[in-house]
């Protein structure tokens, strides 16, 4: 056996695996890098459920929470109805940028792609307008909100939680509409609150069918109180988004916003979009 005189030979080879372990380690690093989801972003709140509202044509999210689908609406009840002015998501039908809006959130949004070619009859000003802030050529997203809690339909979200009943599962249905003065587009008196049904359970009369399958995933409660930075909404609610706009006549949802057990009778501001994949689930 001979042995290695040269000092620099022995070195490089007693460094040698450490070299070899530092490759590993890096390569095992940037492996758990490329599958776990990435970093928030400066400034963004964290340890957070998925947020919304949200691009539904977009699919991509890497939020981890996932609190499981809620039941069928059939099975829950209508706990409350109340509506944004513009759509507070972006889809296929409404992804015209309407701005951020003032500091409530009114005038924020995105408006339906049909607002764009109504007729003057379909602009006409109602006779009598019930809806403070709305008017024909108007968008509006509506929330269907139910809760698994006993409970009876109410003013806000508040109505969807009691003592008994402290941490619903919450769902939404979502429709955005045009408002147009015609009595041969939807009337809002037939998707209105429609009492308990035959199990006992409140219901709507109905919910739109003629609007595209809806887009369902995980996020949260909406609204401008609501930020992606420091006032995440830590409410989970399952969500089902319809991704095309119909004509809603005005004068119906005016009769609606004159009176209903929810006390609405203007439009809410809404939330600016969330974007960053780290505070969105993904869409299958």
């Amino acid at each position: 056996m001979t042995t290695d005189r040269n000092p620099q030979s022995q070195t490089l080879a007693r460094s040698a695996p450490h070299t070899r372990a530092a490759l590993l380690l890096g390569a095992l690093t940037a492996t758990a890098a490329m599958l776990l989801p990435p970093p928030a972003a400066a400034g963004m709140c964290e340890g957070f459920g998925p947020q919304t509202p949200r691009d539904i044509s977009q699919t991509a999210g890497s939020n981890p929470i996932n609190y499981g689908p809620a039941p069928d609406i059939a099975e829950m009840n209508l706990c409350n109805i109340h509506l944004h002015e513009n759509a507070e998501h972006r889809g296929p039908g409404f992804n015209i940028y309407a701005g951020r809006g003032d500091a409530d959130g009114i005038g924020g949004g995105y408006e339906c792609g049909i607002a764009q070619s109504l007729t003057a009859a379909e602009l006409s000003p109602p006779k009598v307008n019930h809806c403070s802030g709305l008017q024909t050529g108007d968008t509006v997203e509506v929330h269907w909100v139910f809760s698994s809690c006993d409970i009876e339909p109410g003013a806000g979200l508040g109505a969807c939680s009691s003592a008994a009943c402290a941490n619903p599962t919450l769902r939404v249905e979502a429709q955005v509409f045009t408002l147009v003065n015609d009595p041969n587009a939807l009337s809002f008196d037939d998707l209105r609150y429609a009492g308990p049904d035959a199990s006992g359970r409140h219901q709507p009369k109905a919910l739109p069918t003629n609007t595209g399958e809806p887009v369902e995933f995980f996020g949260s409660t909406t609204g401008p109180k609501y930020d992606a930075s420091t006032q995440c909404s830590p409410l989970q609610v399952h969500w089902s988004v319809r991704p095309q706009c119909a004509k809603l006549d005005i004068n119906s949802l005016s009769a609606w916003c004159e009176s209903n057990v929810f006390e609405e009778s203007a439009p809410h501001g809404v939330r600016a979009l969330v974007t960053h994949p780290a505070l969105l689930s993904p869409i299958q």
